[in-house]
This record gives structure tokens, C-alpha cells and sequence, in this order.
């Protein structure tokens, strides 16, 4: 299994504390920080997805593993400018924390903002919370794919570039530790998701654009 590498350090930080914890006093007192390593590993892995072979036109892939919180007309005071419709998606510290491209075209834009970390799955985290917004053009349509950190989360990272070409479910970048991603696609697209659904980042369809 791939590891992301924002993982590592706290893999091997957590093996060092074991390392000299079990030296010092025995195995016993290694047991708590090889859990943590366990734990880590399994936060931080990276599965191989099987793209949808229609993935290079019109559909729109989920961009993270996780629950659809919402899914419809955006929300007025949630959305970038415009018209859109939009999926929000949570993740809990279960799920894959590897985020993926929606849709292939080029990025235009990434917007960082500084900001709080309110639990990702209120309204008003798509806001106020520390996120990233990536901005992408497929064949003249935008669709934007929002990083949103939680009351876990305290960091998104992400790993595109402005102007660079990107293809649907390549990976883009990770967050860590809870969190949630809001799709945005253009108004006269078709969601076909709905509020409970569980998806998978790269592989499961979330709008087919028109």
C-alpha cells in the first residue's frame, strides 16, 4: 500500500518515540507509539483507483472518500461568485484523506485562505475554516474543487500548480485528520448523487456536465 508522503514524519516520529520508549523501559511502553505509527500508516495510505474510461469527457469524479453532506443548488453564501450547483462531501478520520482532480482541463487558478476550524460538516465552515480552492477549466466549463479543513484537520495541502494541465482523478493532494471537499460544477449540470451516499474519491461519478 502507497503512503502519502505528509505521512512520514509522523510514521518515523512515532517509531522513534518507540524505539527509545521500549529501550528505556521495554516493550511495554513502545506498544503506545507503535499503535500510533499503525494508526498513521493507515491515515495516511493511498490507494490505486480504477478511473472511469469516461472520466476524459463530461462526467465529474468524486475528488475525496467520504458521506455527501449536500448535493444540489449551491448555497448562496457558500459558493464562489456565479451560478453553480454543488456536493459537499465529508470525510471522517477513517476514510482516504488523498484528494483527487474532478475533472480534466487546466488549472486557472488556486486560491489559499487562512482562517478557523470549526467541524467540517457545519454550514459555515465553507467559509470561515482554512481552506484551498482549486479552479479548473474542462473545455471551457469551470468546475472548482474546495479543500476544507475541520475541528481534526489543521491543514490541506495541495500540490497543483496554476496553468498546469491536469486529468481526472490524478491525485492533487491531501488533508489530514477529518475534513470536508465542496464541488462546485456550472449550473445546468446534472448531480447524480444524493445527501447520504457514500463515494470514492477518483472513482465514483458526482455530475455529468452539459
Amino acid at each position: 500500500m502507497r503512503i502519502d508522503p505528509a505521512g512520514f514524519p509522523f510514521i518515523v516520529g512515532a517509531l522513534a518515540v518507540a524505539a527509545v520508549a521500549g529501550a528505556a523501559g521495554g516493550w511495554l511502553f513502545a506498544l503506545l507509539p507503535i499503535v500510533f505509527a499503525a494508526f498513521f500508516a493507515f491515515f495516511f495510505r493511498d490507494p490505486e483507483r480504477q478511473v472511469p474510461a469516461a472520466s476524459s469527457d463530461d462526467v465529474v469524479l468524486s475528488p475525496a472518500d467520504g458521506k455527501v453532506l449536500f448535493a444540489g443548488p449551491a448555497m448562496a453564501d457558500a459558493a464562489p461568485p456565479g451560478s453553480w450547483q454543488q456536493v459537499s462531501i465529508f470525510l471522517s478520520p477513517t476514510d482516504v484523506h488523498v484528494n483527487r482532480v474532478p475533472a480534466s482541463g487546466r488549472v486557472t487558478r488556486i486560491i489559499l485562505t487562512k482562517g478557523r476550524f470549526l467541524p467540517a460538516y457545519r454550514r459555515e465552515a465553507a467559509t470561515v475554516n482554512e481552506r484551498s480552492e482549486i479552479w479548473i477549466d474542462h473545455q471551457g466549463q469551470t468546475i472548482v474543487a474546495r479543500q476544507i479543513v475541520g475541528i481534526l484537520a489543521r491543514r490541506v495541502v495541495c500540490r497543483l500548480k496554476e496553468g498546469a494541465p491536469v486529468r481526472a482523478g490524478q491525485r492533487l493532494g491531501i488533508m489530514k485528520f477529518g475534513s470536508r471537499m465542496d464541488v462546485f460544477v456550472p449550473e445546468n449540470a446534472a448531480i447524480v448523487v444524493q445527501f447520504g451516499e457514500i463515494v470514492r474519491g477518483g472513482e465514483t461519478v458526482i455530475a455529468v456536465l452539459h
